[in-house]
């Protein structure tokens, strides 16, 4: 069965390869299937003098240009890594005809992949995307020495008009959160902007077109000062209304958001698109009951994560057991392996080891441990601005049922009376319109929002804040 080793296993990075009775060099395209989602791919190979180069594109994911390693040919087989830290695919296949079908494995979990010589041929964009009713500005702000690069939309319009700023969610996320090839902030931006509001995204650290200290290496805390920063840069702008700059944040964005705003008092309004409302280690906990429980796993399988969860807490809380705890994740993974020969139960053996160390790297990481011991409650409370928050009715990863009445608890001792909750029907985590709103529909779900989850956004924004006209 699948499992979600303490959701550091999210694929949101991956692999492939490529094909030719003789050769391999050469332009490749095809598909990685796991967890139920399919991810489109583009290879493209190198025979040099003594080694073969590959690159690889996802675009879905909106990665270009990935370096593989470690690529190895010798007909029919092929062979080959894409190093990603915690979340290093590899990719084992045979030609079959004009087609390479094998297997790829990264973080306990496996899948399958096949490719085919050509080039991919990639979906039209949104058309409006080349014919755009506003400006369209790329832009640099800085903080520290992080300098993060952007998009800023404004309305045609000349004059000081009100501005959103967009907080992706958790992971490296580009200016568009674009997530399985829907690009979230792209469609939320063009919304608000159509409207009269201009939208400053940004790439994350680290992401894209901004420098700095990688993600993982940083905290949500400092997040949120890169936010302020932001807020900072659009009031040195002539085109923004430096008293109607507001906060949009989505997921981690939906915590980042309101810490921003004890930090800095010139923030005039907030959206929270499924924000937390209590501690990461609680939000963690439940998202993987409810999401393994939607994959059919049994209660033997979620109580075996779940001891793994108590124990890392623990681990996180007062620094030691941590050996004990990659033990036990190195057995649960290997356990999920399969392998019948002795030289695959020795793979598998040493793949697991590898695993189980990337994911005690990862959960040692500034980022997870600050996540998981956060509480955003204490911050809801010293908001000052007006806030909207919007859950998901089926969102498995921030469950209204948690989340939502501690997040009105919360702003009822706030600063501010002017606030509203509301719980989008059918709506997942990315707010599409959801059968289970299990992570498996992402990428199989139309790249659309759920109807009125654009305009409940964009009439409580215009209801405060005066558009030019």
């Amino acid at each position: 069965m699948k499992k979600l080793f303490l959701l550091l296993l999210i694929i949101f990075s991956i692999s492939n390869f490529s094909y030719s009775q003789q050769q391999i060099d050469g332009s490749w395209a095809g598909k990685i299937e796991i967890m139920g989602m399919s991810l489109e791919v583009a290879v493209r190979f190198t025979t040099g003098t003594d080694s073969i180069s590959g690159i690889m594109d996802i675009p879905m994911q909106g990665a270009k240009d990935i370096t593989l390693s470690n690529v190895s040919y010798n007909h029919p087989n092929l062979h080959f890594e894409m190093p990603g830290g915690l979340r290093t695919a590899v990719f084992d296949g045979n030609f079959a005809g004009d087609t390479v079908k094998g297997t790829m494995k990264q973080s306990g979990m496996e899948g399958t992949f096949f490719l085919s010589r050509g080039e991919l041929k990639s979906e039209n964009e949104n058309p409006h995307v080349e014919l755009l009713p506003y400006n369209q500005e790329e832009v640099t702000f800085t903080n520290g020495e992080n300098t993060f690069a952007g998009t800023l939309t404004t309305p045609l319009i000349k004059g000081k008009h009100p501005a959103v700023i967009m907080i992706t969610g958790s992971g490296a996320q580009n200016r568009d959160e674009e997530i399985f090839g829907f690009k979230i902030f792209r469609l939320i931006a063009d919304n608000f902007t159509r409207n009269g509001i201009a939208v400053l995204r940004y790439d994350d650290r680290g992401i894209g077109g901004s420098k700095g200290k990688s993600v993982n290496e940083s905290t949500t805390q400092e997040f949120a000062e890169d936010v302020v920063q932001a807020v900072k840069y659009l009031q040195t702008r002539e085109d923004i209304n430096s008293d109607q700059i507001g906060l949009c944040g989505h997921s981690e964005g939906g915590i980042i958001a309101p810490l921003a705003a004890t930090m800095n008092n010139d923030i005039a309004f907030i959206v929270l698109i499924a924000g937390t409302s209590v501690k990461g280690m609680d939000i963690i906990r439940e998202q993987t009951i409810m999401i393994m429980k939607a994959n059919n796993a049994s209660q033997e399988d979620i109580d075996m994560q779940l001891n793994l969860y108590d124990k890392l807490y623990n681990a996180i809380k007062t620094d030691t057991g941590w050996d004990e705890l990659k033990e036990e994740i190195r057995k649960a993974i290997l356990k999920d392996m399969k392998g019948e020969t002795d030289s695959a139960k020795a793979k598998n053996e040493e793949m697991s080891a590898q695993i189980a160390e990337m994911q005690i790297q990862g959960m040692r990481a500034p980022w997870f441990k600050f996540f998981a011991d956060y509480d955003p409650y204490p911050a809801l409370t010293k908001v000052k601005c007006p806030v909207l928050a919007l859950f998901g009715e089926f969102d498995l990863q921030v469950l209204p049922a948690q989340n939502k009445e501690p997040m009105e608890e919360a702003l009822g001792k706030s600063g501010t009376k002017d606030y509203k909750i509301i719980v989008i029907p059918t709506a997942n985590h990315l707010f599409q319109s959801a059968t289970t709103g299990s992570p498996e529909e992402y990428g199989s779900l139309p790249k659309e929002f759920v109807p009125g989850f654009l305009d409940s956004m964009t009439g409580w924004i215009l209801e405060r804040v005066t558009i030019v006209k």
